[in-house]
């Protein structure tokens, strides 16, 4: 029972990035009908949003201590962050330690904007093309900012620590009435899946429960109705490409610690991302949740070694058999609409 609850939680910490990612991919195609492949590159955005603030606010200048000298004998050379000296010592190391969960409130203007841009600067002009097209332009734009990072950030993976106070693990065992040592769990792993939680609600609660949200799902049923009302659907449809960016770039600037960030995760990401809202439904985004969360589970039992040994490989196929078993039996999906992909 300890193994199966620890593979629950595995999976549900892989589920919590899909869905999240899964998520602002469907708001895409739901809103805009556009098949966005860049939505890989804003999670790796989110994720090296997290990694500029720990830069800056690691940023140091150095002063020479008299008393102290190196091995020549020449003053040591003392490494004291900015933020350290303008806050005082305290209050600069605890900025320092919690860069990560700061980097969201960095992160929020940045997708936004990010968001704003990439649809008013380029995929507005491709609402009316094919999916082919729309995947094509998007596709080359994703490889267009992976070599943007990479010429900034380099090619090898930075580490960005979480915050001091969840380094740890948790005695997820003891917590249910299990053996002590039976589940460990680092606590990261747990607030992430938390955050994830958090985030989702957020939207859905957003799109239920306020007048903006309402509207937008009435678009997404019916926009030519809605147009005829004298709403500007399109000026919200682009405000939810923004929101579906800030969530990637959230999801990414909360993954950080657990993966360290690195100019190619975006594409890491991306086709799994893809098929989890192909199994959940187009456009559904109860099924992007779902599914997100289903295949998650899936992954993390298939990984184990046993399974391995029986059918090998099968950890790295599973979410695409899946996927063709759903494709086959169900064409749109566990909740997708009927009629969708089913022509």
């Amino acid at each position: 029972m300890d193994v199966i609850l620890l593979q629950i939680l595995n999976g549900l910490d892989k589920g919590s990035a899909y869905a999240l990612i899964a998520l602002g991919l469907t708001l895409i195609f739901g809103t805009l009908g556009v098949v966005n492949f860049a939505h890989g590159a804003l999670f790796m955005i989110g994720a090296f949003c997290a990694v500029t603030l720990s830069r800056l606010i690691n940023l140091s200048y150095v002063t020479l201590d008299p008393v102290k000298t190196d091995f020549l004998g020449n003053p040591a050379k003392i490494k004291t962050p900015y933020v350290e000296a303008w806050f005082g010592p305290e209050t600069g190391a605890w900025l320092i330690d919690w860069s990560v969960p700061l980097a969201i409130l960095f992160a929020i203007p940045v997708m936004i904007a990010v968001g704003f841009i990439m649809e008013r600067g380029l995929i507005k002009h491709f609402y009316k093309r094919p999916h082919a097209d729309q995947i094509l332009v998007t596709f080359g734009l994703a490889i267009v900012l992976q070599e943007v990072i990479k010429y900034f950030y380099g090619a090898n993976p930075i580490p960005t620590p979480a915050p001091e106070l969840f380094r740890g693990s948790f005695d997820f065992g003891v917590l249910i009435g299990f053996d002590p040592n039976a589940i460990i769990y680092p606590y990261w792993r747990l607030v992430y899946f938390a955050f994830s939680a958090l985030v989702i609600g957020a939207v859905f609660a957003f799109l239920r429960f306020t007048t903006f949200g309402m509207v937008v799902r009435a678009g997404m049923a019916d926009r030519e109705t809605v147009g005829l009302l004298g709403i500007d659907i399109d000026k919200r449809f682009t405000i939810m490409f923004g929101i579906a960016a800030a969530v990637a770039g959230l999801a990414g600037v909360m993954y950080a610690p657990i993966n360290s960030p690195n100019y190619h995760m975006g594409m890491d990401f991306l086709v799994l991302s893809f098929v989890v809202v192909v199994v959940g439904g187009m456009g559904s985004l109860p099924g992007a949740v779902l599914a997100g969360f289903l295949l998650g589970v899936l992954e993390s039992f298939a990984s184990m070694n046993w399974i391995k040994d029986i059918i090998p490989g099968i950890d790295q196929v599973i979410i695409y058999l899946v996927a063709i078993i759903i494709l086959l039996t169900r064409p749109r999906g566990l909740m997708g609409k009927k009629g969708v992909m089913e022509d």
